[in-house]
């Protein structure tokens, strides 16, 4: 996440990642903590979408405990356990909260989710499909503001010239994902 993100901000004045996680579960806010090969992953259900999906550097704590509670979580840890045991999924079955982007960020998200498994686009092929072919730079902040990662699959976003770009998750979890969906990373810069 940027260090703008207000979830960061919040996790940071609540002493991390495992603050932030308690106070969703003390407050009753859906919410799980998935363990993937890569890193946790923090899912936050609002109603029966998605509406955050982010990588954590910080492992729950032993006293917390976070169950799936919404039939979208449980669906979405069952779709996330086949990704990572290397099937070709299709979170497109998964609603995402998306409200909470400019209508241009929303814009961008919504055409990253067209990008098939084992597939990457450039920068410059989202701008050109929104319609906005010289809004490369803005395409790319976009981008980096996705909310719901892996569901939105941005590590699927490339550059140009072949090189990764940026990842919210980091760029070793962008090679990580785009090896496990058969890309061959020696090729990208």
């Amino acid at each position: 996440m940027s260090k703008s993100n207000p979830l960061e901000i919040t996790a940071n004045a609540l002493g991390g990642d495992d603050g932030l996680r308690e106070l969703r579960n003390i407050v009753g806010i859906p919410s799980f903590c998935y363990k993937s090969p890569i890193g946790w992953i923090d899912i936050i259900a609002e109603e029966n979408r998605i509406s955050s999906a982010f990588f954590s550097e910080t492992a729950p704590s032993s006293g917390s405990t976070f169950s799936p509670t919404r039939p979208v979580l449980t669906r979405t840890i069952k779709l996330l356990d086949l990704y990572f045991a290397g099937g070709p999924i299709n979170f497109a079955e998964i609603s995402v909260q998306l409200a909470y982007g400019t209508d241009f960020q929303q814009h961008v998200w919504k055409t990253i989710r067209e990008i098939p498994y084992g597939e990457v686009r450039t920068y410059q092929w989202l701008a050109d499909q929104i319609g906005r072919p010289k809004s490369v730079r803005a395409v790319g902040n976009a981008v980096g503001a996705n909310p719901v990662s892996i569901l939105v699959p941005c590590h699927r976003v490339i550059r140009s010239n072949g090189a990764l770009g940026g990842y919210g998750g980091g760029l070793d979890r962008k090679r990580q994902l785009l090896a496990l969906e058969g890309q061959d990373i020696e090729n990208l810069k």
